[in-house]
C-alpha cells in the first residue's frame, strides 16, 4: 500500500523516512521469520539471532528473498521518481507539459539508504552478483541525482563500504581500496564497529596494492583485528614462511568466513621477499676497488644461498619435504616478475644478479 501511495503521488518527499522504516523492519522480520521456520523444521538446533551480513550462507531464506523483491520495488520507486510538481514548473516540456520533481522534492534522496538495505540483503543471501545490477542502475542515473557527498554520511559510508567489498571480491583491489578508504575517512570516529568492518577489508587491499603492513597504532584500538592480522604481519616482517603458513592455517575458518583467505595468501610473497632480503643483507659488501670508494653490496648471489634460506624458513623442523633448487628459481622469478625484486637469474652460473644502488628490493631501502 505504501508503494502504491508513492507511485500515485499521494505522499510527498518529506515522508521518505517511512520508506526507511518499512524497508528496515521488513528485512529484520524476514530474517527472524526464516530463522523461526528453520527452528521448526529442525527442532533442537540453535540459530544465532544476529549474524554478520557478510557471512550468512545461502540456504533456506524464503522470506528474505521475498523481502529483497519488495526492497527492489522500493529502489525502483526512488530511482525513477517522475512526480509532477505543477505549482513550481508550469512550462511545457517534451513529455506533454510534465516535468520531473525538483531534487529537493524528489524520492531520489532515499536511494542510497534503500541501496544499502539491498546490499545487506543480497550479501546475506550470498547473491552478491545481484548487487552489480543495482550499481549499474545507479551509474545510469547519476545525471539526475545529487552528488554522493550531498547525502547523509550514514547512507554514504555504508554504500562505499559495500561497493568496496564488491570490488574486493572481484579482485579489483585498487578500486576496492579507493572506496574503502573513502568510507574510512567519512565514517564517524566513534563508530568503532563500523571502522573495524572497514579495516577488515582495507588492510588486505593496502597489503596487496602497496606491499605495506598496517602499523601497530592502527590495529591497537581493535583487538579482534589485531588478533586476526597481527601474527601474519609479524611473520611477513620476519620472513618466517613456516610461521606465516601456520598463522594462516590457525585462523583459516575465520578468513574463509570473511572471504579474505585467498587475498591474505598472496601475502606469502611478501614474507618470501623479506627472507630473500635478509639473504641479500647477510651477503655483505663487495671488496672496495680503491681508497675512498663507495661500498657496494654484493649483488651476485648463488641460487643455493636463497635455497638454503627457503629450506630453513619453510620446513620448521620438518625434514620430510625437500625443496629443490628449481623450485627456488621459480620463486625468485615470480618475485622478479611482480617487481618485488629487481634483477635476473643466470641459470648457467646458478646465480642471481640483483640491481645496485639500493633498488634490489624496491620499497625496503636496499
Amino acid at each position: 500500500m505504501l508503494i502504491k501511495g508513492y507511485s500515485a503521488g499521494c505522499f510527498e518527499a518529506w515522508t521518505i523516512p517511512c520508506l526507511y522504516v518499512v524497508g528496515r523492519y521488513l528485512r529484520i522480520f524476514a530474517i527472524k521469520a526464516d530463522e523461526q521456520s528453520q527452528k521448526l523444521d529442525r527442532p533442537g538446533t540453535f540459530t544465532a539471532d544476529y549474524q554478520d551480513d557478510m557471512v550468512e550462507e545461502s540456504s533456506k531464506h524464503e522470506k528474505l528473498e521475498d523481502s529483497a523483491r519488495v526492497l527492489n520495488r522500493i529502489f525502483t520507486l526512488c530511482i525513477s521518481d517522475r512526480q509532477v510538481n505543477l505549482s513550481r514548473y508550469l512550462d511545457h516540456s517534451a513529455d506533454g507539459g510534465r516535468e520531473r520533481a525538483p531534487l529537493e522534492d524528489s524520492r531520489k534522496w532515499g536511494i542510497y539508504y534503500v541501496t544499502d538495505l539491498l546490499f545487506k540483503t543480497y550479501f546475506r543471501l550470498n547473491s552478491i552478483s545481484l548487487s552489480k545490477n543495482i550499481l549499474r542502475a545507479l551509474n545510469a542515473s547519476q545525471s539526475d541525482m545529487p552528488p554522493l557527498e550531498s547525502f547523509p554520511k550514514s547512507h554514504t559510508v555504508t554504500f562505499l563500504y559495500y561497493v568496496g567489498i564488491i570490488h574486493f571480491l572481484e579482485e579489483d583491489y585498487a578500486k576496492a581500496e579507493e572506496h574503502l578508504t573513502e568510507a574510512w575517512k567519512t565514517c564517524h570516529r566513534r563508530a568503532r564497529k563500523n571502522l573495524e568492518l572497514i579495516l577488515t577489508y582495507l588492510v588486505p587491499c593496502h597489503l596487496i596494492n602497496t606491499h605495506a603492513l598496517p602499523s601497530r597504532a592502527l590495529l591497537e584500538p581493535y583487538p579482534q583485528l589485531k588478533a586476526l592480522y597481527g601474527p601474519i604481519c609479524s611473520c611477513i616482517k620476519r620472513g618466517d614462511l613456516a610461521g606465516f603458513d601456520a598463522a594462516l592455517m590457525a585462523r583459516e575458518d575465520e578468513f574463509v568466513r570473511r572471504r579474505i583467505y585467498l587475498t591474505l595468501e598472496r601475502g606469502r610473497d611478501l614474507a618470501l621477499r623479506s627472507l630473500f632480503r635478509k639473504v641479500f643483507i647477510a651477503g655483505g659488501f663487495e671488496e672496495a676497488k680503491g681508497e675512498g670508494s663507495e661500498r657496494i653490496r654484493r649483488t651476485r648471489i648463488p641460487v643455493a644461498e636463497f635455497a638454503a634460506a627457503v629450506r630453513l624458513g619453510s620446513n620448521n623442523g620438518d625434514r620430510t619435504r625437500t625443496i629443490e633448487d628449481d623450485e627456488v628459481e621459480c620463486l625468485l622469478a615470480n618475485l622478479i616478475y611482480k617487481n618485488l625484486m629487481r634483477g635476473y637469474i643466470s641459470r648457467e652460473r646458478a646465480m642471481v644478479v640483483l640491481s645496485k644502488a639500493g633498488t634490489a628490493f624496491p620499497g625496503t631501502g636496499v
